[in-house]
């Protein structure tokens, strides 16, 4: 069956669900959207990859990688093989050097692990066909579902707007040490705004 490339477009909070967040991957090359429902703490370890955000301890899906990659196993691609009552499921698949296998893993946290070993992901045709939107801005009913439509404002829930620059990074520093990547991201997008 053939492969379709997916890569991350954005991330929102989820209206319909408190404390969870829509990650929208987006088919390459294409319009079709695929809108997952993950938790906080998923939707943060994606978030502070993509960020590049450096923590000062190994986050879970860090020290995966970190241990994997102490006995050369690496992750080639991610699949996001299942869709089933509105639950999407994914495979790892791995490599030592010799063998190859799969291993089952919640969508996002086959993402998260993606985005650390830099490999791809992709999902099957009749996935996309079942969960995928179309994407298309003269159509406003293809927009995303209400999950995806209400973005991050950043400049409506920071409130750091009052700081100077280098309070901003001292509260920076301090939101890092104190492992609170959240506001750590908040902060750093203020500071990117000045």
């Amino acid at each position: 069956m053939e492969k379709l490339r997916l890569d991350i477009i954005g991330m929102s909070y989820s209206q319909s669900q408190s404390g969870a967040y829509a990650l929208i991957l987006g088919e390459r090359n294409g319009k079709r959207r695929l809108p997952i429902i993950i938790g906080g703490f998923e939707a943060q370890a994606i978030a502070i990859e993509l960020e590049k955000i450096k923590t000062p301890r190994p986050l879970t899906h860090d020290l995966f990688k970190s241990f994997a990659e102490s006995f050369n196993i690496s992750i080639s691609e991610v699949i996001i093989n299942k869709f089933s009552e509105g639950v999407f499921y994914a495979i790892l698949i791995c490599s030592n050097g010799d063998e190859e296998i799969e291993i089952d893993s919640r969508t996002s946290d086959a993402i998260a692990l993606s985005l650390r070993f830099n490999c791809p992901v992709f999902t099957y045709e009749d996935i996309m066909g079942a969960a995928g939107i179309i994407m298309d801005e003269e159509n406003e009913s293809n927009k995303p579902p209400k999950e995806a439509k209400k973005r991050i404002n950043l400049e409506e829930t920071t409130g750091y707007a009052g700081y100077s620059l280098p309070e901003l990074e001292e509260l920076l520093m301090t939101a890092v040490e104190n492992e609170d990547y959240e506001k750590a991201s908040r902060i750093r997008d203020e500071i990117k705004k000045r």
